[in-house]
């Protein structure tokens, strides 16, 4: 079996570390193999050197801005709601060079979201919704970069990051 590869964008430290926060207090322990992540692509080849030189031509730019635009209950879980032209602009742009390696899930649009809460029951993830949302006011992140990681079914191994640019 080969080697699957997860996309991810990188956000700036202080977030990072607050919605990992959130994460570790809402995410079942048990469960909970990673920090937050935005994720782009679930599931490309390993090793694959058009992948590789797509995200380091992509990363030929400035940070993208998110609007952190509100708070979504899917059901077992919870997530914040992004938003960002630049980001699904990026998105359409990496589909279309990525194409030939795409599967189903990734051949959708991008609805971007840090999860918090998954794995729960309906109950518990409508309460935590309701108690997020009493008090959410929209702000923005910065992204930083993509980064590239191996699943291993389960928990996920960093393998590189490539930054944008920074002036």
């Amino acid at each position: 079996m080969s080697s699957i590869l997860i996309v991810t964008l990188e956000m700036e430290e202080v977030y990072q570390r607050q919605f990992s926060d959130l994460r570790r207090k809402y995410f079942p322990a048990h469960a909970n193999y990673l920090d937050a992540h935005i994720t782009l692509f679930h599931h490309l080849p390993a090793g694959e050197s058009a992948i590789t030189e797509g995200l380091e031509k992509a990363a030929q730019r400035a940070p993208i801005a998110l609007k952190v635009a509100g708070i979504v209950h899917f059901g077992n879980g919870v997530a914040y709601r992004l938003e960002s032209e630049a980001l699904q602009a990026l998105h359409v742009n990496l589909q279309q060079a990525f194409e030939p390696w795409l599967i189903r899930q990734d051949k959708q649009p991008l609805r971007p979201h840090i999860t918090v809460q998954n794995k729960v029951t309906n109950f518990k993830a409508k309460q935590l919704h309701e108690v997020l949302s009493a008090e959410f006011i929209p702000f923005d992140i910065q992204t930083t970069g993509l980064k590239t990681w191996r699943y291993l079914h389960g928990p996920w191994k960093a393998e590189r990051t490539f930054p944008f640019i920074t002036t």
